[in-house]
């Protein structure tokens, strides 16, 4: 079964297949305006997740989770935190690779972090990734990310974003070259970005993306008072990627601990029960 008929994130759909996202990144190294990210059992939102686990308790987790899902064909991490601000993410897809060959790795990134952990990504058996590119012009991302933490200095503004922009396309040539298939979610936000994404889209495809995916804001934080994406802006912002790369019209924003076939079943709470929630996150 190949990439687009086994991942659910990626593909037509045509199978109904399962994912796991594992929630073992507890920090972030970049400051979205818009972000959200918390522990909490109930918030219909990426980055959200009930639990923070080791790499070893989402062995685990796993194991359950293929007992009572079988369909799962997809291992992935997506949070809370970004999975590359620390090396737990690497850890978990290394054990979960060693242990089921037989299933995908993926990983969702910001990507300030990729170019650096890309080679054990890869050794972990990674095939599919997943980038998150809101804007690929500084002053455009500056207004969307506040900041991002770069060797232990923070990089506010425009000097951030140009930093992110530089990291995001090196790990995407990179990856692409190395033979993964990469995703690039842009979260949108018509008043700051959504004249941009056709030329994020032309830009990301150059880079190497091969699919891309218009995620409508969910109003928070700063952007909290920003309406919601109207169903046209959303439909607009994908025909204006759709002459660049492939468009993904699937994606249900899921939570950084979803498990099942997405718009079918959800197990965590299930999967979850005996697990204490870690109450403290940072964001770099």
């Amino acid at each position: 079964m190949n990439t687009l008929e086994s991942h659910p994130c990626f593909g037509d759909h045509c199978r109904p297949t399962g994912r796991i996202h594992l929630p073992v990144s507890p920090e972030c190294n970049i400051r979205c305006r818009f972000c959200a990210r918390a522990i909490s059992a109930k918030a219909p939102r990426p980055g959200n997740a009930a639990r923070v686990v080791t790499p070893g308790e989402a062995m685990t987790i796993l194991e359950r989770a293929l007992r009572i899902c079988p369909e799962i064909a997809v291992v992935g991490v997506a949070g809370p935190g970004d999975p590359l601000a620390t090396s737990h993410a690497v850890e978990t897809l290394t054990l979960a690779h060693q242990k089921h060959p037989r299933l995908m790795t993926c990983l969702s990134t910001n990507g300030l972090a990729l170019p650096e952990y890309l080679p054990r990504l890869v050794e972990a058996g990674l095939q599919t990734l997943t980038v998150t590119v809101n804007a690929v012009n500084p002053p455009i991302l500056a207004r969307l990310c506040r900041g991002v933490m770069w060797r232990g200095e923070f990089l506010p503004g425009e000097a951030g974003a140009a930093r992110l922009i530089s990291a995001q396309r090196e790990g995407i040539r990179s990856a692409r070259a190395l033979g993964l298939t990469i995703k690039v979610n842009l979260v949108l936000v018509p008043a700051v970005n959504g004249g941009h994404v056709g030329e994020a889209a032309k830009t990301v495809a150059a880079w190497g993306a091969s699919y891309f995916n218009v995620i409508p804001l969910l109003p928070a934080a700063e952007f909290a008072a920003e309406p919601a994406p109207a169903d046209e802006a959303v439909e607009s912002a994908r025909e204006a990627a759709e002459g660049h790369l492939a468009v993904f019209r699937h994606c249900r924003r899921c939570r950084a601990d979803a498990c099942g076939v997405p718009g079918v079943s959800d197990y965590a709470r299930e999967l979850y029960r005996d697990f204490r929630p870690v109450e403290t996150f940072s964001h770099g």
